[in-house]
């Protein structure tokens, strides 16, 4: 029987950089991951015969320089490089718009010269709110608890600094913000835009692993989410890991066992042993029990919470909270590798705008069509695709003289209606992703060699992304900050002493950014110390 420290299941990034955060301040820390290799999510892996790519998660931007500085992942062979243009976007009518430092506007008044007077003051005003909530990221947020004084005293502190960091914001700021957490991305950019193409450039964002309409209220948070990030100190800027998104949790990985972290890969934890109401360890699939002082889980709350937890150890309300855990991102995920680059009618030719996400959404009504279309029949019979080609900044993903690309696409049903699955219809709606793209670039599906599909069920079985969320939780009023994953809850604690969430279903949510596992690893480190 092992014995250690700290248990983390799963080593997807965060439990990655939780583990290394652990370990630095001196614990004995294991980790124990169901598939063959670490990562979770953040994998490159070969799909076709000498074509690699990010399976999952495939652009880099949220991931907290804190976490990158901490880890020294750039000593561990992390190497990210800005797009050359952030977005392409091509439109039916052979238009198309660009999004590049420098560039945006004059390419917002082609469309608007409305729209580009209003762009520098929405840009500016998204960017000081940005400002405002990203150092948020690396704090736990204020806990409702009830209790001792003590606790409760210190969670009104906390709250209280939180208000006073938002006084820097002025009155107008406020009410951005105000209005980013609570309005949808459509009537927000309605109030700001008159062009249909600009209004798309920004509410692309606003779905993107959003199952939602641009008009579903609190969509405008989702925009706000992926404003968060920044490349090599660059903020608002998206990049590419060089080897893929790999690369990130192998460094990661790296980082941690330099530390003493061991990493046990195809070890599928069946559940957390629990005594007393206290955590006390896990239990492997093959009837191995590793016993811990803590545990800590990376996974999607509600399967930690209602298939590793024993029922009778939770209180009735957190577990019916758990089990009504809205998940399901509306995505498929695709990987193809390519003859040729693709040829665009709205900009032929090779260029920088094939380093950039290629988004085919022309409109907000085209965004929300593709969701109402996707509830009722499954699935968006003319879907959203962004498409990225990182062997244009990367050569080590394909052979010479070809490529890969990644196709994120929505909208698509995490479960198909009247007893479809996805299994029956995999092929057919990837054949749609690639019809899509060759409807914008002429010769696109005659340059697809071989292709890898990943279906909300695919993504939930291989990576245990439930519903196939990519932010193991919808990011909802009701589930962000200090209700993430529940009232009382948001400090990565759960009501099991000794049993801690260090995953995306905690705050700040979804995205590769390594922050759920350094704020978790900071409260086991202090809980740590209080029994000492």
């Amino acid at each position: 029987m092992e014995t250690c420290d700290v248990a983390i299941i799963g080593a997807g990034h965060n439990g990655l950089v939780c583990a290394a955060y652990l370990a630095k301040a001196g614990l004995d820390v294991r980790v124990y991951e169901r598939r063959g290799i670490v990562g979770g999510a953040a994998v490159t892996e070969e799909f076709a015969p000498g074509f690699r790519n990010s399976t999952a998660s495939y652009t880099v931007s949220l991931l907290a320089p804190q976490v990158i500085a901490d880890l020294e992942l750039h000593r561990h062979g992390l190497r990210i490089i800005e797009r050359r243009i952030q977005n392409f976007m091509p439109l039916p009518d052979g238009h198309h718009l660009i999004a590049a430092p420098g560039r945006t506007r004059d390419s917002v008044a082609k469309f608007s010269t409305r729209d580009a007077a209003n762009f520098d003051a929405f840009s500016a005003e998204l960017e000081r709110v940005a400002d405002a909530l990203r150092n948020e990221i690396m704090r736990s947020p204020p806990n409702l608890v009830d209790g001792p004084l003590r606790r409760v005293g210190a969670e009104a502190m906390r709250a209280l600094g939180f208000g006073a960091r938002l006084r820097a914001l002025d009155h107008t700021d406020r009410i951005a913000l105000f209005e980013l957490f609570t309005k949808s991305a459509g009537d927000l950019l309605d109030s700001w835009f008159e062009s249909d193409p600009v209004k798309a450039l920004f509410g692309f964002d606003a779905i993107v692993g959003n199952y939602a309409s641009p008009y579903t209220p609190g969509s405008a948070y989702v925009l706000l989410h992926h404003a968060f990030g920044e490349v090599n100190g660059r903020k608002g800027l998206w990049g590419h890991a060089i080897g893929g998104m790999g690369a990130i949790t192998q460094a990661m990985a790296s980082a941690a066992r330099e530390r003493g972290v061991k990493i046990s890969c195809a070890s599928t934890v069946k559940e957390v042993l629990v005594d007393k109401g206290c955590a006390t360890g896990i239990v492997l699939d093959n009837g191995s029990i590793v016993r811990a002082r803590m545990v800590a889980s990376n996974l999607n709350p509600n399967l930690l919470f209602t298939k590793l937890v024993p029922q009778g150890a939770l209180p009735q309300e957190f577990l019916r909270r758990m089990k009504g855990w809205k998940s399901g991102s509306g995505t498929l995920r695709m990987n193809v590798a390519l003859s040729s680059l693709p040829d665009f009618s709205a900009l032929p030719g090779i260029g920088d705008h094939l380093t950039s996400g290629i988004i085919i959404a022309p409109s907000l009504g085209y965004m929300e069509r593709a969701y109402l279309d996707a509830k009722t029949h499954g699935w968006s019979r003319d879907p959203v695709v962004e498409m990225l080609i990182p062997s244009t900044l990367d050569n080590s993903l394909a052979p010479a003289g070809k490529h890969v690309a990644s196709l994120f696409c929505q909208h698509v049903a995490p479960i198909l209606p009247n007893g479809a699955t996805w299994d029956d219809h995999r092929d057919e709606v990837a054949d749609l992703m690639i019809a899509t793209v060759d409807k914008y670039a002429p010769g696109f599906a005659a340059s697809v060699i071989a292709r890898q599909i990943n279906t909300p069920l695919d993504l939930e079985l291989t990576f245990g992304l439930t519903g196939g969320d990519i932010f193991h939780g919808a990011l909802t009023m009701d589930q962000l900050f200090s209700a993430r994953p529940a009232i009382g809850y948001a400090d990565y604690r759960s009501p099991i002493q000794g049993l801690y969430m260090c995953g995306a279903g905690t705050h700040p949510g979804g995205g590769v950014t390594g922050a759920p596992g350094a704020n978790a690893a900071r409260a086991i480190v202090t809980d740590m110390r209080a029994r000492r």
